[in-house]
């Protein structure tokens, strides 16, 4: 199972088309720029999507409801 769960995600971000936003776009930006909010060795991913998502478990990415 992927961590963190999608109930969690959801009640961060309200929608599933924005969450799949905001995790690509913030997956390329890891990628890009190797820029991290967390320590490397804290993520449980490997992958930049993974940590994207629990970036975004723990807050560590604003989303805007416009």
């Amino acid at each position: 199972m992927r961590s963190p769960s999608i109930d969690k995600l959801l009640n961060k971000v309200g929608s599933k088309y924005l969450l799949v936003n905001v995790v690509a776009k913030r997956a390329k930006e890891i990628e890009d720029n190797g820029f991290y909010q967390m320590k490397e060795c804290d993520y449980k991913s490997a992958k930049p999507i993974g940590r994207a998502l629990e970036e975004i478990a723990k807050d560590l990415v604003q989303v805007r409801k416009d």
